[in-house]
């Protein structure tokens, strides 16, 4: 068995130039088949209010929901750093509310660190959190938490306030920070500048990794998919084909023939 990736595995990774490669997952049969495939790092996103749960946005999404669907990626997981993302509003209202919440993600549901939202705004959280030892993911650019004060997913242009974002969440005490949605010139400077590792998402080639969505890049979600979502399977298809024949046999008497049957 392969030794368990942890947050210095991630740092030695930067420091060696090896990519690091991230998924997201929401489930024990997916996330098992993450781990066994070899990938470095699961992040149980709030995403899944949208891919998993149908809705607009990540907004609503619950502590209750994230620790629960994280628990079952941890089960399914020998060697992946299990990430678990904090949702809105479970650690912007005091920083006891955010400590106590980053530690259910460890202690209920198995992760071994979360991910938050936010460059300087939340540097005392990321402080507070990782002071209480639970190791702190940050997350820069794009935030969909943010969404609305965005005024809609747009590409983050702003250099002077990215960098200094980044600069501020690893002087926080952040072991690595996601970049979303910042052109390729702006996240390689800033990984050029870090010593903690950045992973891409919509960031361009020149982040220390990189992380899509299982269900988008899996062709799971048959729904619109950004720009910089590469398809490397189309499992929806494959599933419907299966579907129809079954739906035909079953309709027609073919299934289930003898073979199937208990005699």
């Amino acid at each position: 068995m392969q030794p368990r990736v942890t947050t210095s595995t991630l740092m030695k990774m930067k420091q060696e130039g090896k990519k690091i490669t991230a998924l997201t997952a929401y489930d024990f049969p997916f996330a098992r088949m993450l781990d066994q495939a070899g990938i470095d790092m699961i992040l149980v996103g709030d995403s899944l209010g949208m891919v998993v749960q149908g809705k607009e946005n990540t907004l609503s999404v619950t502590m209750d929901e994230i620790v629960y669907h994280t628990a079952m990626v941890s089960r399914g997981c020998a060697r992946a750093l299990v990430v678990g993302d904090m949702p809105f509003m479970s650690y912007q209202g005091s920083l006891e509310a955010a400590v106590e919440n980053a530690g259910r993600f460890l202690k209920e549901a198995g992760a071994a660190a979360v991910k938050l939202e936010g460059g300087a705004d939340v540097c005392p959280v990321i402080t507070a959190v990782a002071r209480a030892g639970i190791p702190v993911q940050a997350h820069i650019g794009l935030t969909p938490q943010s969404v609305h004060q965005m005024g809609g997913f747009k590409v983050q242009r702003d250099e002077k306030r990215l960098l200094k974002d980044a600069q501020e969440v690893e002087a926080a005490g952040a072991f690595s920070v996601v970049l979303e949605g910042i052109p390729s010139p702006i996240s390689a400077k800033i990984t050029q500048t870090l010593k903690i590792p950045t992973i891409g998402i919509g960031a361009g080639p020149r982040c220390d990794g990189q992380i899509l969505v299982m269900h988008d890049m899996l062709g799971i979600n048959d729904r619109f998919l950004p720009k910089f979502v590469k398809k490397y399977a189309d499992l929806s298809a494959e599933a419907r084909k299966g579907l129809a024949a079954y739906i035909d046999e079953v309709q027609q008497g073919g299934f289930p023939s003898d073979e199937y049957a208990y005699k």
